[in-house]
């Protein structure tokens, strides 16, 4: 890895907030869930998710995993991989439902996040946008999921919101034809999709400016400078 600290760090001035401006589109959201069986409830809950945001008015998309390749080499060509990382790179907010499979998240899942890049070229596919995390529990509530969750959408430079959703004993709380039953349960998910919804107008306009970061600035200036000025050839660091 190159080594840019030549013990002459760049002075450090405060971040110019960027001149406001307002995104007159409704909120983009991507919702995932982590389960292919036929009556998922990972599933059920995103679409409740789905039906509130919208009623707030965002435009929701969604990505099905029934087809998508396990990760491997030689398969970012597929046309799923492609569409789920066109859809990151269209979506504002994501949603991720999973259930608890052996106290964490399911395969399914992280196959999902897997394939999405850190980056692609200068563009980074899930940096900045909003991120909602939810489970499901087939026995009492747990919120192993929703912390790994949290783990993963900060991996991905995300901005997860303080809100969270964890419906214990799920097959109880959904109607036959997938509805969810009113209860403490979906009052929270109403309050987790309208704390989204708050999160992504605050941050979607401003998101490159909040994960700016000093260290990748000081990289990115020292890899313009002239080859005999570059720190790392100065302090004898050598690049993979």
């Amino acid at each position: 890895m190159a080594d840019w600290h030549d013990g002459a760090p760049p002075p450090l001035t405060p971040p110019a907030f960027p001149e406001p401006s307002r995104s007159t589109h409704p909120p983009r959201v991507l919702m995932l869930y982590g389960s292919l069986r036929e009556r998922s409830y990972s599933r059920l809950l995103a679409e409740e998710a789905a039906r509130i945001l919208d009623e707030l008015g965002c435009e929701v998309r969604w990505f099905h995993p029934h087809d998508l390749p396990v990760k491997a080499p030689g398969l970012d060509d597929h046309p799923e991989v492609t569409r789920l990382r066109e859809l990151s790179l269209w979506s504002e907010a994501q949603v991720w439902s999973c259930p608890e499979m052996h106290g964490t998240i399911t395969g399914v899942f992280k196959n999902q996040i897997d394939w999405i890049p850190l980056s692609m070229g200068a563009v980074r596919p899930t940096q900045g946008r909003t991120l909602a995390v939810m489970q499901v529990n087939g026995g009492s509530q747990s919120f192993n999921v929703v912390n790994t969750l949290r783990v993963l959408g900060r991996w991905m430079r995300m901005l997860t919101i303080p809100n969270q959703s964890s419906v214990a004993k799920a097959y109880n709380e959904f109607h036959d034809d997938g509805r969810m039953k009113d209860s403490p349960y979906r009052d929270r998910v109403v309050d987790v999709m309208e704390e989204l919804y708050k999160f992504t107008l605050l941050t979607r306009d401003i998101r490159d400016f909040l994960v700016d970061r000093y260290s990748e600035r000081r990289e990115a200036d020292a890899r313009r400078l002239p080859s005999e000025e570059r720190p790392q050839d100065r302090t004898g660091g050598k690049g993979l």
